[in-house]
């Protein structure tokens, strides 16, 4: 059974099941009441403000909530890309060590899920079977990797990224800033203890090169020779993964072509897009044509895993009538004769999209900042402040 059905059904079913207290007592244990809404989010089947709007029909929320602090991460890494571009993915200041001293390679026994260190062999094998990871063993990958085996933040992220159903730039490659020690004040650490204490048995790591201080790992982390895989016991005889594929062209069975433009000609044009897989404008005239489309600029430069595309299309399906994959320039050549082109903004396509289409803003829980905060405190503080000012937050829950 998919972990993850493709449907909005399923994302609101999820949506009606969260409990904030449930959620604020267990979200750092991997069997905690986590939302499992990040895949539902990123592509857009639902937007943070029907999220909040869906829990706060059934409980009290405010914007101390942590539920509702923990969405406004997603929107403080929009708000960082926003302002930075393409510098969330250059480190934002320096690290532990220059940045000379890390590798410019995932090394072979991490991607295999071989390095002896359970937790890290299974949080990777988790990653592979499923597309998702729980947020803590995201960080306890991303602190192993960066700070013990010394590879560079950035070729770590590039590579959970193609993996992940749920992968966002925003809030992948500036998480991994925040684990490096690039993005946040200092770098994050973790132990065995910590391991014990969230993750079940299988995970559990005693005796192996995280079974260590943190005054310990903090030195370990500040020198730049890297440790070798951990042979532990609890690996031996363990097989080793083959890394599944990543793939920039959706699978063929999926149904799309190139763009051809006998079927726009003359009609208004609706783009779905990877990133807006939620219901379609209730505004829309009866004889638009809803197009799904693939750029080909994007995907060639960030690759997907196979189960992504497969979710990604089956959404899109129920939603176009036709799926193109091509370049910026023959999905423009087919749209030239539409009567009208829109969709929905979305950075992960700047600066293409607003080249094909008149784009709208996407839905948005949180008022703009329009002054770049370099800490989510910094943000979260403005956040609080203008929301309550326009009447955004309330003591008791009502819509936004």
């Amino acid at each position: 059974m998919e972990i993850f059905p493709p449907t909005r059904q399923a994302a609101l079913e999820r949506m009606a099941a969260i409990h904030p207290a449930e959620y604020v007592r267990t979200r750092n244990d991997l069997q905690g009441a986590v939302t499992g809404l990040s895949p539902y989010i990123t592509h857009g089947l639902v937007s943070l403000p029907e999220v909040f709007n869906a829990i706060a029909q059934h409980h009290p929320l405010t914007v101390q909530d942590k539920l509702v602090f923990e969405l406004g991460w997603r929107a403080y890494y929009r708000h960082v890309w926003t302002h930075r571009s393409e510098g969330i993915f250059d480190s934002i200041h320096d690290g532990c060590l220059p940045e000379a001293e890390y590798a410019r390679a995932l090394p072979a026994d991490i991607r295999q899920a071989g390095t002896g260190v359970p937790v890290i062999d299974m949080a990777v094998r988790t990653l592979y079977a499923t597309g998702y990871l729980h947020n803590h063993a995201r960080m306890w990958l991303a602190s192993y990797v960066v700070h013990l085996r010394k590879v560079h933040w950035r070729i770590a992220a590039d590579w959970l990224y193609g993996h992940l159903l749920d992968g966002d730039l925003a809030s992948n490659h500036l998480s991994w800033q925040w684990v490096a020690g690039t993005g946040s004040s200092k770098p994050y650490l973790f132990n065995a203890d910590n391991v014990a204490r969230y993750a079940p048995p299988a995970w559990h790591s005693p005796g192996s090169v995280i079974d260590q201080s943190y005054d310990l790992l903090d030195q370990i982390a500040r020198r730049p020779q890297p440790l070798a895989p951990w042979r532990g016991s609890e690996s031996a005889g363990a097989q080793h993964l083959v890394e599944p594929d990543l793939g920039s062209t959706p699978p063929v069975e999926c149904g799309w072509t190139e763009p051809q433009g006998q079927a726009a000609q003359g009609r208004p044009v609706w783009l779905v897009h990877p990133w807006n897989l939620g219901e379609l404008p209730a505004e829309l005239p009866a004889d638009t044509l809803c197009v799904g489309i693939f750029l080909q600029e994007f995907h060639q430069t960030w690759p997907w895993s196979e189960r992504r595309w497969r979710f990604v299309t089956e959404r899109m399906k129920a939603l176009a009538h036709l799926l193109w994959y091509g370049d910026v320039a023959s999905v423009s050549a087919a749209l030239k004769n539409a009567a009208h082109v829109g969709s929905v903004q979305e950075p992960h396509l700047q600066p293409w999209l607003e080249s094909l289409a008149d784009c709208q803003a996407a839905p948005a829980l949180f008022p703009p900042i329009e002054t770049r905060c370099d800490s989510f405190s910094k943000w979260w503080t403005q956040v609080a402040r203008n929301g309550q000012g326009q009447g955004r937050w309330h003591q008791k829950s009502k819509p936004i």
